[in-house]
């Protein structure tokens, strides 16, 4: 028997979308330098070197996002312990606004997300930092 999906990704990104901040591409290239501001990539090494990242972001695999905000967890990043806002991107702003919404039911706050994610960030030909 097939699943029944109750709830799909078009509901869940909705959901996210009122909840957390979107940042456009502007405002987070305006942020960039922003001693006060992280900017966290959730895409995996494989995208990472494939097109490179925004310059300076800290990357966190979107699978271990919770362990790393978790000061509990043993996996825990103190990169997530800091009084900073919090900008999450992803590919296209999918993960990101997933990812913004759980950061924020953990407590982690402030947190926003980048309109459109690094595809976007690209198309207006913003700075990138090449992996090697």
């Amino acid at each position: 028997m097939a699943q029944t999906i109750t709830k799909g990704v078009k509901s869940l990104l909705a959901e996210a979308n009122k909840v957390v901040k979107t940042v456009s591409i502007e405002e987070a290239q305006a942020l960039l330098d922003s001693p006060d501001h992280v900017f966290v990539d959730l895409r995996d090494i494989r995208e990472l070197k494939r097109s490179g990242k925004i310059p300076g972001a800290f990357s966190c695999p979107r699978g271990m996002l919770e362990f790393w905000i978790d000061p509990e967890s043993p996996y825990h990043k103190e990169i997530f312990n800091q009084d900073k806002t919090y900008l999450f991107y992803c590919a296209s702003a999918w993960r990101s606004a997933l990812s913004a919404q759980v950061a924020m039911e953990m407590g982690l706050a402030p947190v926003a997300h980048i309109a459109g994610g690094f595809s976007a960030w690209l198309k207006a030909d913003a700075p990138i930092e090449e992996l090697e």
